[in-house]
């Protein structure tokens, strides 16, 4: 075959190739971010020394994750789509976790986050990826945690592994 034959050949795989490519669009980002026992790395829900990660969990929108310190719980999570963060007590239920601001409940299980007001149900996100690394170290009935205010100090900006995650 000549090379002059061959040229039209290869536009022809070149753009088959694209065509496969774009079918395939870009690289999701459903994947689960970077994570190891104390929550998701560069992420709001993430818990720091000396609490502990009970339970962590990523749904399509958010990330969460339940610390624990002296007994004491704490929600700490994060909406992917703008990087707000929420960082309040939390309790221990025979079914998860929950965590109250203004009036909102964010109830965590290892099948779901469901965000609710009253018994109106928001949002109800299934999990998409979920661990409990303390799971078998937290054992028994932790005291609940004491009601304490929400802190007054404004949180810091969103971290930049968080801002616009999550969008498609």
């Amino acid at each position: 075959m000549s090379i002059r034959a061959l040229v039209p050949l290869r536009l022809t795989v070149a753009a088959a190739a694209c065509s496969v490519l774009a079918l395939a669009g870009p690289a999701s980002g459903t994947a689960a971010p970077t994570a190891d026992d104390q929550g998701y790395i560069d992420s709001t829900a993430r818990c720091t020394s000396p609490s502990e990660a009970v339970v962590f969990g990523s749904t399509k929108t958010s990330r969460v994750a339940i610390c624990v310190s002296d007994g004491e719980y704490e929600y700490r999570g994060v909406r992917l789509s703008d990087g707000a963060k929420l960082i309040v007590p939390a309790k221990k239920s025979t079914e998860g976790y929950t965590a109250e601001n203004d009036g909102i409940t964010y109830w965590v299980t290892e099948d779901s986050l469901v965000v609710s007001a009253g018994r109106e149900i928001i949002r109800d996100e299934t999990m998409t990826d979920f661990h409990a690394p303390q799971q078998s170290g937290v054992g028994g009935s932790p005291a609940e945690a004491s009601p304490s205010a929400t802190p007054t100090t404004p949180l810091p900006p969103p971290l930049p592994a968080e801002v616009g995650a999550g969008d498609s």
